[in-house]
């Protein structure tokens, strides 16, 4: 992926309309009119522009996530392979008051599998086996996805530009060793007040959350940013993803056959 270096007028009027929804409260027109709906590198400098502010502003970058994961959603918006957006520490939904976290404006909930990094990802081999051995531990993941743009109407580049449409995530409590299951085998459920909304695999994941993670660790290299321990990776969606409601409580659950292997579980606040 070409790096921009250069800071168009037009970079900058999509950054200011994607700050001003968050800091306003309220969802703006799609931004590819500024930037077109498939400009990558434009889209990805428009997305620094906001993770800079947020930097400037005491935000502390803790990982990356994936999305576009899911060939269905590929086809869907004309492209061929995922994106990535940055997490904030102040996204944790578990470990930050809810008054001090971003505001969500059209929040949307995912299952998936997050890894831990227990090393870097800047060596030479970053494909599924190299990228193994620097996991410290995966854990069931729930992502609150969020959309400045009004209705969800999104391109690529309008997805891309708006931090990958990020939210907010929790992480479940069970740390699972890497060495103990495949992640391409999981199953996952997820269930809103007990009943089932979304299934999937971790096939659905670009055929394996290792591939997911190593494509990230190649591109954030590519750009000049490469993944670092301590680093959380929301590596993609496992099964669809449903809108959230205020006082409904989301749970997933990630299956070996019939073992749960780990669990995670959240409830939006009551406006």
């Amino acid at each position: 992926m070409t790096t921009i270096t250069i800071e168009s007028d037009q970079v900058r009027a999509a950054a200011e309309r994607l700050s001003r929804a968050m800091l306003g409260g309220e969802p703006v027109a799609p931004v590819r009119d500024l930037i077109g709906p498939d400009d990558m590198a434009t889209a990805y400098a428009v997305q620094r522009i906001g993770v800079r502010e947020r930097v400037a502003a005491g935000a502390r970058v803790v990982g990356r996530k994936i999305g576009l994961t899911a060939p269905a959603v590929q086809r869907q918006l004309g492209v061929d392979q995922p994106d990535f957006g940055v997490l904030f520490d102040d996204m944790d939904a578990a470990a930050i008051p809810a008054g001090r976290r971003p505001r969500l404006l059209q929040p949307r909930i995912e299952a998936e599998l997050a890894f831990v990094l227990g090393a870097d990802l800047d060596a030479e081999q970053l494909d599924p086996v190299g990228v193994r051995g620097a996991v410290e531990y995966a854990v069931a993941a729930l992502e609150i996805v969020d959309s400045r743009i009004a209705d969800w109407d999104i391109s690529f580049g309008d997805t891309v530009a708006d931090n990958a449409s990020s939210g907010w995530y929790v992480l479940g409590g069970d740390r699972l060793s890497i060495e103990e299951f495949e992640p391409r085998d999981i199953a996952m459920s997820m269930t809103v007040d007990g009943e089932i909304v979304s299934t999937g695999t971790g096939s659905a994941c670009l055929g394996d959350p290792l591939i997911a993670l190593a494509w990230l660790a190649r591109t954030a290299r590519a750009v000049g940013d490469p993944l670092r321990a301590g680093e959380i990776v929301l590596s993609g969606a496992l099964g669809p993803m449903v809108p959230l409601r205020p006082g409904v409580r989301v749970r997933s659950e990630l299956f070996t056959g019939t073992e749960v292997l780990g669990a995670v579980e959240f409830t939006l606040e009551e406006r």
